[in-house]
């Protein structure tokens, strides 16, 4: 009778590594098309206000942000201390915030031309007269949808 014979030596096969390619540009496609490119740096300080009765905007592509706030540290030697506008990566006066409503509402689809909503993201120690004055230039180009981003919390901690 033949004898037979167990495999004494208990070393694992070698692992196949066929398949890795397939599995990195898997990954790498499956991240290219989630993530996304962030819009502008923020150039002016932007401590966001507390409020209790707060409510998510839901299509983020119908909003238009409008930033105000005192410059950065590295801005501020060129622009001062004075809260300043930010629209998208440049500092704005007041008389420029229609133009560029204007301007991004004729790169949005015609059916979200009137869809569009102007968050401003507005720091808590900021002058009210330039937020007012903003206000004024949005009515001017008939951009009455106006939503103050702020942070769910006590408003009484804004007085702080």
């Amino acid at each position: 009778m033949a004898k037979f014979n167990k495999k004494k030596d208990g070393d694992l096969p070698a692992v196949s590594t066929a398949s890795l390619p397939d599995i990195v540009f898997m990954l790498l496609f499956f991240f290219m098309t989630v993530t996304t490119m962030k819009d502008s740096s923020l150039m002016v300080e932007n401590t966001l206000p507390n409020a209790t009765e707060v409510k998510k905007l839901e299509k983020k592509d119908r909003v238009l942000y409008i930033y105000v706030g005192k410059p950065t540290r590295e801005y501020q030697k060129v622009f001062g201390t004075e809260s300043k506008i930010q629209l998208n990566d440049k500092f704005a006066g007041v008389t420029e915030v229609g133009d560029f409503i204007l301007q991004e509402r004729a790169k949005k689809p015609q059916e979200l031309q009137n869809l569009l909503t102007t968050a401003m993201k507005v720091d808590k120690n900021a002058n009210m007269g330039l937020i007012a004055d903003i206000k004024q230039e949005l009515r001017k180009v008939n951009a009455l949808k106006v939503n103050y981003t702020t942070y769910e919390g006590d408003a009484f901690r804004n007085l702080q």
